[in-house]
This record gives C-alpha cells, structure tokens and sequence, in this order.
C-alpha cells in the first residue's frame, strides 16, 4: 500500500510530524494498526537499521529516524487491539554500576523498540541485582547490558552471578556490549551473547524469543 511506503519513507527521513499525520490518514482509511505498525513504521526502522550496520548513516540519522517512528507509534497505541499482542517480548536495559555512558544504551534501546521489543530502561549506574530483579518482576526475557569503560567491564561478569545466585540463570538470556567488550571476555563470563553493534543486538534477541 501507498500509504505505508510512505510512512517508512518519511520516517527514514525522520519527519516525525509527516509520519504522526500519515499514521492518522491510515487509521481513518481502515487500514488495521498492527499493518500500519509492521509494514509501515518497522519497516522503515529495519532499513535504517541496515543502512546503519552498513556506515550509510550514523548515530544522529538513526535517533531522529528513531523519534519519528515513536511518535507515530503513539498514533497507533490506542488502536492496537492489545498492548501485548505487538510486543515480541521484555527486555531489561541498562548500563553497569559504576559508569554513566548511555548513548550507545539508548541506540540500542531504540533498535530494541524497532523490532517491536518493550524495553525497560533502568538509565546508568545500575547495580548488577537491580538488571535481574527487574527481569524477574517484569517477565523479562532478555537482559541487557552494556559497559564502556574497561574498569566497568567486571560488573557484567556480577550481573551473570547475579542471575545465577537469584535463581533465574536458566531463565533469562544476558547480552552484554559496549566499546571494550570483546566475544572472548562474553565467553569468559558465560554471558549468553555479545554484540558489536545495536543492529546486531536486535537481531540477536529477535533470534532468542522467535
């Protein structure tokens, strides 16, 4: 449909008033949310998803891009005929005691969002307990962490002890990232996944909840 394309294309775009009134003109024309939501909104995430692995954008195309699709997610909120029915799944979000780096967090947190994720974000600074009791609380599948300083990295390897001295090990997957982080210290931890980029992230968690 016409519509659609054009509301992926004016999110890549990242005109979010564009995006906000096409979203309107769909759901007055009949056209069911979730389509809206899937072949519309999503799909423009996805390509500016892959246009951003691939170094054709960066961080600021894909944050604007990012707020467009989330305003016309709000058009669509009330229509969704259940909150639940679009989310792929929970995720726990956020970057380790002790360092207060939070833009790579907040891309990854949007390309979480793009892939249909609910996504809470416990913001910088959190205590390894705190990411496991908020998956616990929240039926969260996946949690999520990233450190970007060397000094910081330790406490993904507490976060993993933390899901294990709390019960849940068996029951959530931990992603770890951030700029120092490698495959090996993901490995030596026994984290379930690194990944180098939030691309990468969404893609991984996708493959852990399909």
């Amino acid at each position: 449909m016409a519509i659609l394309d054009d509301i992926s294309a004016m999110l890549q775009k990242g005109k979010r008033k564009d995006v906000t009134a096409l979203c309107e003109q769909a759901i007055a024309e009949g056209i069911p949310a979730e389509q809206i939501l899937s072949d519309g909104l999503l799909a423009g995430m996805n390509i500016i998803g892959a246009k951003f692995k691939a170094n054709e954008i960066f961080v600021p195309q894909v944050m604007v891009a990012a707020r467009a699709m989330n305003a016309g997610a709000e058009v669509l909120k009330p229509h969704l005929s259940d909150g639940d029915s679009t989310s792929k799944g929970k995720i726990a979000l956020g970057t380790v005691k002790g360092d207060l780096h939070d833009i790579g967090k907040n891309l990854v947190k949007m390309m979480f969002e793009g892939k249909g994720f609910e996504v809470i974000d416990l913001g910088v600074d959190v205590p390894p307990e705190n990411f496991i009791q908020t998956a616990i609380d929240n039926d969260c599948q996946i949690v999520a962490c990233s450190a970007l300083l060397t000094t910081t990295m330790p406490m993904l390897g507490e976060v993993v002890k933390a899901a294990e001295e709390m019960g849940v090990r068996d029951k959530v997957k931990i992603m770890i990232g951030g700029a120092p982080v490698t495959q090996d210290f993901c490995d030596s931890i026994g984290a379930d996944a690194y990944t180098e980029d939030a691309t990468s992230a969404a893609d991984k968690a996708l493959e852990y909840v399909s």
